[in-house]
Order: C-alpha cells, then sequence, then structure tokens
C-alpha cells in the first residue's frame, strides 16, 4: 500500500507553506508575504507516531482566478484534493471566516474526503480567541487552533490527521528509485516534458518564463523501474536574479541537482547551445552527476 498523502489547501496567504515546512522539519516551500508564491504541488515525507505519509503543498485556491496561471494554480490544488487521503484545510484566525474559505470549504465537502480544518496565526499564549469559535460555521468538524511559525498546535493537528488516515497495512515503503533531475534555463519547456512523461499535468506550463518556482517531485514507475523525476525552476544568469523569490528558486534547482543521480539539461533548439546552457551543465557536472543532453522544441527548427 502506497503511503498516505495529506494535502494542504486553503485561499493565498494563510500560511500553508510554513505550516508544510514546519511539518516537513525543513525549508522546502518557499515562503513569502506575496499571495501567490505557491504554484505547483510540492511534496515531503512526514511521520508522527511511527505513521509514514506524504504532505502536499498546494497554491492558494481562488473563487474566481483572473488569469492563466492563478487558474492552473487552482487546477493543481483541485488535483491535489483527488489524490490526497486526508486534507487539511487551512484558514486565518486574524481575517476571520471569509466568503472564499466558504467556499473552499464547499468544495472540499464535495470531495468526500476527511477533511482536518486549521485555524492558523493562533500565535498568542493561552487559550483559543473568542473569534476561533467562528470558524465552526464552515461545517467541518472542530477546528484546531495552529501556530505555524511557533509550532503551537501542530502535534493536535496531526493526531487529527492520523485520526482520519486510512487504516495502515502492512507494507514496506517502496524507494525513491532513480532520481532525476530535469534542468535548463527559463522556458525550455522541463515542465511540459516532466508532465508528458509522467502522464498527467503534474506542473503548470505557461509561455511565461518563471512559471515553476518550487523543484516538484513526481514519481514513476514502469517497466524499467522507479524514478524520481524533478522539475526545477529555470536556471539565470545571477545578475538578472533580483527576485528574492526567484532567488530561493534557484537554491532549490541546485539542492535537486545535488539530491540527484542524474540530470536531463534541456536545451532549446531554437536558440541553440548558449553560454547559460553551459553553466547550467556545468552545475550537474561539478556534481559528478550523470548527464543527459535533451534538445527540446525541435518541432520549431
Amino acid at each position: 500500500m502506497p503511503e498516505p498523502v495529506v494535502a494542504i489547501v486553503g485561499r493565498p496567504n494563510v500560511g500553508k507553506s510554513t505550516l508544510f515546512n514546519k511539518l516537513a522539519g525543513r525549508r522546502l516551500s518557499i515562503v513569502d508575504d506575496t499571495p501567490g508564491v505557491t504554484r505547483d504541488r510540492i511534496y515531503a515525507k512526514c511521520e508522527w507516531c511511527g505513521r509514514r505519509f506524504s504532505i502536499a503543498d498546494t497554491g492558494g485556491i481562488e473563487s474566481n482566478p483572473k488569469d492563466e496561471i492563478l487558474s492552473r494554480t487552482r487546477m493543481q490544488a483541485e488535483l491535489a484534493i483527488e489524490t490526497a487521503d486526508v486534507i487539511i484545510f487551512v484558514t486565518d484566525i486574524r481575517c476571520g471566516v471569509t466568503a472564499e474559505d466558504a467556499d473552499i470549504a464547499n468544495m472540499l465537502l464535495k470531495s468526500g474526503k476527511p477533511v482536518v480544518l486549521c485555524v492558523n496565526k493562533c500565535d498568542s499564549v493561552g487559550g483559543p480567541p473568542p473569534e476561533f469559535y467562528e470558524f465552526y460555521s464552515l461545517g467541518l468538524g472542530d477546528p484546531v487552533c495552529v501556530s505555524s511559525v511557533h509550532g503551537h498546535g501542530t502535534g493536535d493537528l496531526l493526531d487529527m490527521v492520523i485520526n482520519a488516515m486510512p487504516a495502515q497495512e502492512s507494507a514496506a515503503a517502496t524507494e525513491a528509485g532513480i532520481r532525476i533531475a530535469v534542468i535548463g534555463k527559463p522556458n525550455v519547456g522541463k515542465s511540459s516534458l516532466v508532465n508528458k512523461i509522467s502522464g498527467q499535468e503534474r506542473c503548470i506550463v505557461s509561455d511565461a518564463a518563471g512559471t515553476t518556482r518550487d523543484a516538484v517531485d513526481i514519481r514513476i514507475e514502469n517497466e524499467y523501474g522507479s524514478f524520481t523525476l524533478t522539475d526545477t525552476a529555470g536556471l539565470r544568469k545571477k545578475s538578472r536574479v533580483t527576485d528574492s523569490v526567484e532567488k530561493y528558486s534557484i537554491l532549490r534547482a541546485q539542492s535537486a541537482i545535488e539530491n540527484s543521480d542524474v540530470c536531463v539539461i534541456m536545451i532549446d533548439a531554437v536558440e541553440g547551445f548558449t553560454e547559460q546552457d553551459s553553466k547550467v551543465a556545468g552545475l550537474a557536472h561539478e556534481s559528478g552527476k550523470g548527464c543527459v543532453i535533451a534538445v527540446n522544441k525541435w518541432d520549431a527548427v
């Protein structure tokens, strides 16, 4: 039996990625005050009371997304809900129950999946503030008072998650297999390749460079064995990187290279081999990784 999957969902900027990082025990998802930083689904291993499971961070769900990226971010969150065994619905006590919270709650109720309602940003010491009880109106059962920044209440949250999981079967956890990092400049088609190989739209694809921000792990099993594909953010020249979110995205991509067994270096056939392609290949070579060069967009040549 595969490990259960717990999806963390909610509207933008309620602290989903901070909670994800706290539960994972390390900084895997980018955290920034700007809403919409997380776009794809990010997975990590977690263990509580002897039970192992995967947690998935998702982008903020907006009721009426106004552009392509926001629409696809919502789609990624909906896919995470479909594939999850348990859902952690994160809300913000400072804002109270919003119309978007109510819309998401209705969506989760229709999914039929077990939902644990997390009321985040309860950072003060002591009992829950009066505003906490407002969240019972969402109809999702007893909420949990949590401070993802300080870690308060995360134990109670995980207890409820474990109780909501399907019964555990005795089966050895499968290994990650060969780890493959797909790297390259922005907009060379890394996410399209990963989606094609995995057979599902796990990564957001757009003509806008810089769409992928987090390194996204995707498990694949076929007749050749087990593989973990990692889609990474495009690597640009350092002088062009000014956004703090992009800086951390690049660090994540470099970390993915370090943790991989093989790197697929993607090159744009239309642009040809550039100096930046050489530098990207150098990162993999200096890390001592096996390399496969994939020349993409051959149809446009």
